[in-house]
């Protein structure tokens, strides 16, 4: 009996999008943020609450009516109204943070890197949704994506961060020169805030996948800060441990100093942001300890 020769397996097939399998675990993690592309044949998203980056970028009427509804949140949670700088980087952080994640979830899961211009990006902030035109990304060799349309194949994980860098870079140089004005901020205030944005978006989603410390190694190379900065960012990822609040494996948590303030103290004070530079090093064990302690006796009461 002859025996065929065995042939080499076919190559995975390719994607169908370079970045669909990354928003679909993040809508696993987080239902409350989506991500969808619309087909080659249909424009973003408009009207009904929808606002392009592109109008935000542009500093118009279309930020103005983008604002109002972080001015009336305020007004509405807080019974005071925030200082219009204030109000502006309130609405510069909700739309930076999910932003953030259109590029860096793909590149820390499936080693993909979307380009994004602001034309290709679109926003609805009620109902927590963002639509994205992929045309053109970057992957490493030996991709099966590498075949699709407006794939660029670079040489490494260095060069792969570097289009990570590249990508948000060009999407929020054109996002801060609409609210650049609004805020008060010098261009490195701004460009901190952003660098914040892409740090804690991905630390943050990161720990919900069960990935967090991978996600820190990986931030910490992206943006390593002083010791070697890339222009625009301002800072790095400067992760630290903080002592005595250590979790259930026995590790301490991380910790980081953002590079900049995000101005919600001036609302609350007391109840300042974790990271915040204003928050001490004590208060952060207070409040991680608290909440440990609350998921640990609620845990306990639903398994009693």
């Amino acid at each position: 009996m002859t025996v065929p020769a065995l042939l080499p397996a076919p190559p995975p097939a390719p994607p169908a999008s370079p970045v669909a399998a990354s928003y679909a675990r993040l809508a696993e993690v987080f239902p409350g943020l989506r991500m969808e592309e619309p087909a080659r044949d249909e424009r973003l998203p408009s009207g009904a609450g929808w606002v392009g980056a592109d109008e935000l970028a542009a500093g118009g009427p279309r930020l103005d009516a983008f604002l109002a509804w972080d001015d009336a949140q305020v007004l509405r949670d807080h019974g005071t109204r925030a200082r219009p700088d204030v109000v502006a980087s309130f609405g510069l952080h909700r739309y930076a943070w999910p932003a953030c994640l259109l590029v860096t979830l793909p590149w820390f899961l499936d080693r993909r890197v979307p380009r994004l211009p602001v034309r290709n990006v679109a926003f609805q902030r009620t109902l927590g949704r963002m639509a994205v035109r992929v045309e053109e990304f970057a992957c490493l060799p030996g991709d099966p994506a590498a075949v699709l349309p407006g794939a660029r194949v670079v040489a490494d994980e260095e060069a792969l961060r570097a289009e990570v860098r590249a990508s948000l870079a060009e999407h929020f140089e054109a996002v801060l020169d609409g609210f650049g004005p609004r805020m008060r901020r010098g261009r490195r205030a701004l460009w901190g805030m952003a660098t914040d944005e892409i740090v804690e978006g991905l630390w943050y989603v990161a720990a919900l996948l069960g990935e967090e410390r991978r996600a820190m190694t990986e931030l910490e190379l992206l943006l390593p800060g002083t010791s070697k900065p890339y222009k625009p960012y301002a800072g790095g990822a400067g992760f630290r441990e903080l002592a005595g609040t250590e979790g259930a494996d026995g590790a301490p948590h991380a910790t980081r100093d953002r590079a900049t303030c995000c101005f919600f103290y001036t609302l609350r004070p007391e109840d300042a942001c974790l990271t915040c530079p204003r928050t001490c090093d004590a208060e952060r064990v207070r409040r991680l300890t608290a909440t440990a302690t609350a998921t640990a006796t609620a845990t306990a009461t639903a398994t009693a």
